[in-house]
């Protein structure tokens, strides 16, 4: 019995590692053109140089598999997801294929903010293999600090993207405490990580669209649940944002676009007299040695895209994005 609930975790579990991977990539409107005098702070051809020469020094450290170069070209929740994707990846020898970002460029969001950090938001092409559009959050939090990859969502299947200034006319930067909208930036994130966490019984759910990540997650959740009782075990996920981590613009239509930092933690304890053991590639490896217990604990760094609606808008607050990635596994 033990050996069956361990290959079902096994199998259920291994889904929750490419939950956001879904196909097609979202539609882009055409970009507008407005009236504002803003410059941005980059021009396109500026946008393709930080954007290539960026990408050009993550694929070789792909490559190599050399994490201590990371930080030159990365940080925030891209630098934490790439270190354990890497590190997985020295390990089992295979570098997963959602690492792959495309270097064709769909659409560049300019910032026309005046201070730090600056964004950047570039909307690429699909990959080769047909894998959905990226998300590319590039921020440069000084004068005298370089520009860098801050975090990375895969755009879900079908998704209709908001529309944004042309780059020779670039976008406004939002902030976390933007008004106008059917809620703040910062208080959307919540929102969202309590109905990742609550599901449809979150006092919040009413307000967000369907989305891939929900929907994975659910159904994960439950096969993972079904599992568990098997042995008479138990799993609980709680899933916080990251204060400070969280990038704004501003769309064409008076809403923004939010990309946001949510930890998670997946605690999943087996029965009595059992063990409890990491149940995918990327879990044994970032376990390694360590000592199994009855209990085990999976920290998750997610990254999700929310489109916010201006506040006198009928829609609903809408995930556009998303990544995931376990990056530490412990026992308790």
């Amino acid at each position: 019995m033990k050996k069956r609930f361990n290959v079902i975790a096994a199998a259920v579990l291994a889904l929750g590692m490419v939950v956001g991977m879904c196909g097609c990539e979202g539609q882009l409107p055409q970009p507008k053109t407005t009236q504002r005098q803003d410059a941005p702070n980059l021009t396109a051809k500026q946008e393709k140089t930080i954007r290539t020469n960026i990408l050009k020094t993550l694929d070789q450290c792909n490559n190599d598999r050399n994490i201590d170069a990371l930080g030159s070209i990365l940080e925030g929740p891209e630098l934490e997801i790439r270190t354990s994707e890497l590190h997985v990846a020295q390990v089992t020898g295979n570098l997963d294929r959602k690492t792959t970002i495309p270097t064709d460029l769909a659409q560049a969001v300019i910032s026309t903010d005046s201070g730090w950090p600056r964004s950047v938001f570039s909307i690429t092409s699909t990959t080769d293999d047909q894998q959905s559009k990226r998300l590319l959050v590039f921020r440069q939090d000084s004068a005298r600090q370089n520009y860098k990859l801050w975090g990375v969502a895969r755009l879900f299947s079908g998704v209709k993207m908001p529309s944004f200034e042309i780059s020779k006319t670039g976008s406004e930067q939002g902030t976390e405490k933007d008004t106008g909208l059917v809620m703040t930036p910062k208080d959307a994130v919540a929102a969202y990580a309590d109905v990742l966490q609550n599901g449809a019984s979150s006092q919040y759910a009413q307000k967000f669209a369907d989305d891939d990540l929900r929907t994975k997650l659910a159904d994960l959740t439950e096969q993972v649940q079904k599992a568990m009782e098997l042995n008479e075990g138990s799993q609980q996920q709680v899933f916080t944002p990251v204060d400070g981590a969280i990038s704004v613009m501003r769309s064409a239509d008076g809403g923004d676009l939010v990309v946001a930092q949510i930890n998670s933690e997946w605690t999943r304890s087996a029965g009595s007299g059992r063990e409890s053991q990491p149940a995918s590639d990327a879990e044994k490896a970032l376990f390694g040695d360590g000592q199994a217990t009855s209990t085990m604990k999976t920290t998750y760094v997610n990254v999700v895209a929310l489109y916010v609606p201006p506040a006198n808008s009928d829609a609903k607050i809408t995930a556009v994005g998303s990544e995931r990635q376990p990056v530490r596994v412990e026992a308790l």
